[in-house]
């Protein structure tokens, strides 16, 4: 149940015999109904993963006004995640992630033993995290999987441009933070036509790799 309240768009999808709920939060680039995130939620759907998304404020003003606008701040793109967990309630699991910078945000949340513990929250999901800007291999953003009091689930493209394998493998990051790397992967896990590999195999790779990180986390607790 979503509280009318929340000032932000959201869309809950519910998943038949849903084992959890995920909460997923857009990139920098593109809002939660990007055809990227529809063909998710269908494959987390037939996962039984129920999936709340939700806009950060500078998206729907994106909408609204057609302007392109850079991301909100850290902050505002935290209070914002906070306020849709605490206008949220669900007999469910919860986990919360997302993609790109959502998926950063996500992750930060992940440090807050106290929005954990009130929210019963399980884990965190990453899809595609931003380790450092493009081409600023050295403006690390390693706290929040440094900080965090949750496992996390970190869904990666070996050549990601934000992170990629062997950047990352020199990085020192929590014991709890589980990496799974995709072959010839870039940002959105995409590949090359030439490594073999497609886009959809990717991604369903990536939701079975978030049921069975799920299933892991529920089975024990």
């Amino acid at each position: 149940m979503i509280n009318q309240q929340l000032s932000v768009s959201s869309k809950l999808n519910k998943a038949k015999d849903a084992k959890a709920l995920v909460i997923f939060a857009h990139g920098a680039g593109a809002d939660m109904e990007h055809e990227y995130l529809e063909e998710l939620v269908r494959l987390m759907n037939a996962q039984q993963l129920s999936v709340l998304r939700f806009n950060f404020p500078f998206m729907d003003k994106r909408k609204l006004d057609g302007k392109r606008r850079p991301p909100d701040r850290m902050p505002a793109l935290i209070d914002c995640y906070q306020s849709l967990i605490a206008n949220f309630t669900t007999n469910l699991p919860i986990y919360i992630g997302g993609k790109s910078m959502g998926g950063r945000v996500a992750a930060t949340l992940a440090g807050d033993e106290i929005l954990i513990t009130a929210h019963q929250i399980q884990g965190v999901i990453c899809l595609g995290y931003p380790f450092h800007p493009v081409k600023k291999p050295e403006k690390l953003r390693l706290e929040p999987l440094q900080d965090t009091q949750l496992p996390i689930l970190i869904l990666q493209g070996d050549r990601d441009a934000l992170g990629n394998e062997i950047e990352i493998n020199e990085y020192t990051i929590s014991s709890q933070c589980q990496l799974h790397f995709f072959n010839d992967g870039d940002h959105d896990l995409k590949p090359r036509v030439k490594s073999g590999y497609t886009l959809i195999q990717h991604q369903s790779v990536a939701v079975n790799k978030m049921r069975y990180f799920i299933d892991e986390i529920n089975n024990c607790c």
